[in-house]
């Protein structure tokens, strides 16, 4: 009887075995199996009504039935722990060798781009790269600029003033007075940076943007050493020929004064915000030193001369990569930042 009881079991368990589903399955079917309360145990309580020699015989078999399946329930446990094993690596496995997700790796500003590679071109040209500070005093900024006390541009409405009677400078113009009174002529340099204006914010124009100023001091320095210096940095910049117009302009520390535009590249001429539907942009204010800015640095102007030049790095990003509205540059979106 017990024998049959003993077959059975097998039998069937190790067909729940066999059929289980998951690991919560398996468990159950060996419990009511093996478990302390299980079938088999309470087979092995009949065992004390058995005479000594079917005792002996039932024994061994209750045995060989135990050790089977708990051979059965070790082999399905540890093929369920594999595929959970080898499920869990496909979904968690990761290449040690890639980036890390979620992150992405920055890039420069295209005004930094576009500074290093003007830096880079007037470096080959034996430029000196010159940086100020960006609070300045009234006599770096103006006087030394001979920007008389009356002009324009001292009034509120273009200059930042500062409680202590400094100012967040206006232009660049700055380092170039720096440059002549520290290095003295012969000198080539330019001086790229940050400056304010307290101007209203559109689509052409910022409170806070960036310029680059350039200086040549030398004997004989004429207009052709402007132009030609002119050219071979926009041929530079933009890859490719561009439309420019050199037309007359007033600024106090060059004379004669000159305006260099160029052919609007947003609109191609046909008009725009940008280009205030002019079909040109303000590029390049340029000139040769005016004698009294030699004069204020110590230099000579019956024995030396040169030229200067102010470049909008701000604008000059706009017209490369075709960007309409200046604001977009500083407004710290990354969609727009990510695109450079």
């Amino acid at each position: 009887m017990l024998d049959s009881q003993l077959e059975e079991l097998r039998r069937a368990t190790l067909a729940a075995f066999a059929s289980a589903g998951s690991l919560e399955q398996l468990e159950e079917v060996r419990i009511e199996a093996l478990g302390r309360k299980g079938t088999l145990a309470q087979i092995s309580k009949e065992f004390g009504k058995l005479q000594p020699e079917d005792r002996a015989r039932l024994g061994k078999l209750l045995n060989a039935v135990k050790q089977d399946l708990e051979t059965a329930y070790d082999d399905k446990k540890r093929r369920f722990e594999q595929a959970q094993l080898t499920e869990r690596l496909a979904r968690e496995w990761i290449d040690v060798t890639l980036p890390s997700p979620g992150v992405r790796s920055g890039s420069l500003h295209p005004i930094t781009q576009l500074q290093n590679e003007i830096e880079d071109l007037f470096s080959s040209l034996g430029f000196a790269i010159l940086y100020g500070p960006e609070v300045e005093t009234e006599e770096h900024n103006f006087d030394a600029l001979n920007i008389p006390p009356t002009h324009p541009a001292r009034d509120m409405q273009d200059t930042f003033w500062l409680s202590d009677g400094n100012l967040l400078r206006t232009h660049t113009s700055p380092v170039q007075v720096r440059g002549m009174r520290t290095l003295g002529p012969p000198l080539r340099m330019i001086a790229p940076g940050r400056v304010f204006r307290n101007e209203e914010v559109d689509a052409s124009h910022e409170h806070t943007f960036y310029q680059l100023e350039g200086m040549m001091v030398d004997r004989e320095v004429s207009v052709a050493n402007l132009i030609y210096f002119m050219k071979t940095l926009l041929s530079a910049i933009f890859k490719r020929d561009v439309t420019v117009r050199l037309r007359p302009g007033y600024f106090p520390f060059v004379e004669p004064g000159f305006e260099l535009d160029i052919h609007c590249l947003i609109c191609d001429g046909a008009g725009c915000a940008v280009c205030k539907y002019s079909g040109w942009v303000e590029l390049l204010p340029c000139g040769l030193v005016h004698p009294n800015v030699l004069r204020a640095s110590d230099i000579d102007p019956d024995e030396w001369g040169g030229f200067a030049f102010g470049l909008g790095l701000t604008r000059l990003a706009m017209m490369r990569y075709g960007i309409d509205d200046i604001r977009q540059l500083q407004g710290g979106d990354l969609r727009f930042l990510c695109q450079f």
